[in-house]
């Protein structure tokens, strides 16, 4: 019995942080369809996770579009296969390196950024003072950023699909030598709505997982600058993990046959 005591007690506390996530989750997305609806936040938090993550988004993408048409040449010349790299390029991109990507580094910029801030706000009390001044927190804190997280993060991603197909074409063209209305025509026959569609759900959940824990984490945070930082923390690598999780199930539902 001594040797099962950890394991049951492991077991329990994670059901209670899945249950007490639950209940989080579910009061955030009911605050965001219940008026009132704070716009000037909900546009505040848009313009951050959106326009101020498109630099190091688009960085990422149009490497990764690079370093993909790269690898792709590298192994397919060995099968006279060459001119399967930009069907490769636009489904990698669209369905998987894109959202994912994206959503990874969208976390580890704005996920930290929120449970710091949320988690400054608990330690300092102000939480508390936006309870008397009779304010909803999750309303005020929690509801606009998710909202934003599921409506922004689509866009980042296609925007990323975009520029990430065209560090693959850039690539392709000027160092691989391919035609360029060849390579334009392949990529446009052989990319499908359901490739794109797929990327951008996914993007809306990551969106919504990283606004999660970002509020989540900060929301219970204690223990002052020792417990933001660990909240931070636990952001970041918790969404981190989702995202790969939930990634799987997405493509299992969109493609699985």
């Amino acid at each position: 019995m001594p040797i099962l005591q950890p394991i049951g007690r492991t077991f329990l506390i994670f059901l209670a942080t899945a249950g007490r996530l639950s209940l989080f989750a579910a009061n955030g997305l009911s605050h965001s369809v219940r008026p009132p609806i704070y716009m000037r936040l909900i546009t505040r938090q848009m313009i951050d996770i959106g326009y101020y993550s498109l630099p190091v988004d688009g960085s990422t993408a149009i490497f990764t579009g690079m370093v993909l048409a790269l690898q792709s040449y590298t192994g397919f010349a060995r099968f006279a296969a060459e001119s399967a790299i930009p069907n490769v390029v636009v489904v990698s991109i669209t369905r998987e390196l894109g959202p994912v990507l994206a959503g990874l580094m969208v976390a580890g910029r704005v996920g930290a950024a929120m449970a710091a801030e949320i988690g400054t706000m608990r330690v300092t009390e102000q939480i508390d003072a936006l309870d008397t001044l009779a304010t909803n927190p999750f309303k005020y804190l929690v509801a606009p950023r998710l909202i934003a997280g599921i409506t922004t993060l689509p866009l980042l991603v296609f925007v990323a699909d975009i520029i990430g197909v065209f560090g693959g074409y850039v690539v392709s063209i000027y160092k691989l030598g391919f035609n360029p209305s060849i390579y334009l025509k392949n990529t446009i026959d052989f990319v499908e709505v359901e490739d794109v569609a797929s990327g951008l759900v996914k993007a809306a959940v990551f969106g919504f997982l990283i606004t999660l824990m970002g509020c989540y984490h900060g929301y219970n945070s204690k223990g002052g600058a020792q417990g933001v930082g660990a909240a931070t923390t636990n952001a970041v690598v918790s969404a981190s993990i989702l995202i790969l999780c939930f990634n799987y199930f997405i493509t299992e539902m969109f493609f699985a046959r």
